[in-house]
């Protein structure tokens, strides 16, 4: 489990990193730029949702496949899944003609506005990227050999951290852009990792027993990707579009209710992203296990990996009640706030970081239990569940901020409520194990026992 866990977490780290150091950075040019990058980002992100998730069930295929002693469905597979991503393309050009009529819908300050809709009009030009470079990843993550994916995601990384500090700033006859330097950084990381993996994926070795260039469309794998992949598209687009709405939401309630949350969302991907790796190596070892008719090791490796990521939460959720200004502080280099402002910023983040500390264990928990339903299949039930809890956190998120007028507190008791109903809804599923007996690809090698 730790041979194919611990690269996807170094891999979630990576990207971590990069989120975390890049609004820190923008936190030190100017504070409102930090606020808009991450709300632009978050709605940037939910567009290219649908074909990101439906890529990221490639790896289920591959897994799948793997165990069942199939390599040479490996590589048309993947090749389903590059066509797939295509589609995102038109996408990205709708969005990024619309996007101005979303951000100004968003109602936040003009200033904040047009940044937001700078920084989001650039990374369309990634959202392609982004997806191809997942659908490409799965070619070796589906198998396990996670750590090819570590360097890959490292190197883009190392990248795109160097061109943000000189785009942000200036530095090196690069020109000071501020947010959009971070948006320009980000984009050429989106599209180096395709780029590799289509290098990687020419190796003889790779055409001759995976048959990893063997690009053309087979409409019978493409539908059967379609058919369980979309459901898992669906999911994450209503997921991440419902807390795009609670952003978009919190925005409203004022400038420093926007930078305060930027700022407990941004330290909370030091949590979330390692669990979201841990939960990716759930999903593969579930794939793997299942395609070997072996759902008592699929179960176990779950259970291994749940553990392991409910202790690190636990570490987390220490540090941040015991040393918040350890993470705090990064963001607060802006010397154009007065100090009074700086301090009341600082308070209210504070607070925001124990919510945080508060739903970690809850947020570990669905993570876990979700990536392991994916990995066998039980994507229609996921995109039902995310269909009603995405709805419900931008309707009681609406209601909160416009009608009854609440505080930046009582709408982040809101995330808490939601992540444990999460939780508790695909724990029990689990537990209940209908997803024993799903698969997504016809076995050969390994087929189930006949029923009685």
């Amino acid at each position: 489990m730790l041979q194919v866990a611990f690269p996807m977490v170094v891999s979630s780290m990576s990207w971590t990193l990069m989120t975390y150091v890049d609004r820190a950075l923008l936190a030190h040019h100017d504070p409102n730029e930090m606020a808009a990058s991450f709300s632009a980002g978050i709605v940037w992100f939910a567009v290219f949702c649908l074909f990101f998730g439906t890529s990221s069930y490639v790896g289920t295929f591959v897994s799948q496949y793997h165990g069942d002693e199939q390599p040479e469905k490996i590589g048309p597979v993947v090749w389903q899944g590059n066509w797939l991503s295509l589609w995102s393309i038109p996408l990205a050009v709708a969005a990024y003609a619309a996007c101005r009529w979303v951000f100004e819908l968003a109602d936040h300050s003009q200033v904040v506005t047009e940044m937001e809709i700078k920084y989001f009009q650039i990374l369309c030009y990634a959202g392609p990227g982004l997806v191809l470079g997942q659908s490409f990843s799965s070619f070796y993550s589906g198998r396990g050999i996670t750590w090819v994916v570590m360097l890959v995601d490292l190197f883009a990384t190392i990248v795109n951290l160097g061109l943000d500090y000189l785009w942000i700033f200036g530095k090196w006859g690069f020109p000071e852009a501020g947010i959009a330097g971070a948006a320009w950084a980000t984009v050429l990381a989106c599209w180096l990792k395709p780029v590799i993996y289509l290098v990687l994926l020419n190796h003889p070795q790779h055409r001759t027993s995976f048959r990893s260039f063997d690009w053309k469309l087979e409409w019978a794998i493409f539908k059967r990707l379609v058919y369980f992949g979309g459901p898992s598209g669906v999911q994450m687009l209503l997921d991440v579009t419902g807390f795009a709405i609670f952003v978009l939401l919190i925005g409203r309630l004022g400038e420093m209710e926007s930078q305060a949350s930027t700022m407990a969302f941004s330290i909370n991907t030091v949590s979330f992203m390692p669990a979201w790796g841990l939960g990716v190596a759930a999903s593969i070892l579930v794939g793997q296990r299942l395609g070997e008719n072996r759902d008592d090791l699929a179960n176990r490796a779950t259970w291994t990996c749940y553990q392991i990521g409910m202790a690190y939460m636990v570490l987390l959720t220490v540090l941040y009640v015991a040393l918040p200004n350890l993470f705090i502080s990064n963001f607060l280099g802006n010397e154009s706030l007065p100090t009074a402002e700086k301090e009341a910023l600082q308070h209210m983040a504070l607070i925001l970081l124990y919510f945080v500390a508060a739903y970690n264990a809850f947020d570990s928990t669905q993570i876990l239990f979700v990536s392991a339903l994916k990995g066998a299949g039980d994507s229609r039930f996921i995109m039902l569940v995310s269909l009603v809890m995405a709805t419900a956190l931008a309707v009681l998120t609406y209601v909160a901020v416009e009608i009854l007028h609440a505080d930046v507190y009582a709408c982040w008791v809101l995330i808490v409520l939601w992540l444990i109903a999460l939780a508790v809804t695909y724990l029990a599923r689990f537990i209940g194990g209908k997803w024993r007996n799903m698969r997504v690809i016809e076995q050969v090698h390994h087929p189930q026992p006949a029923e009685n």
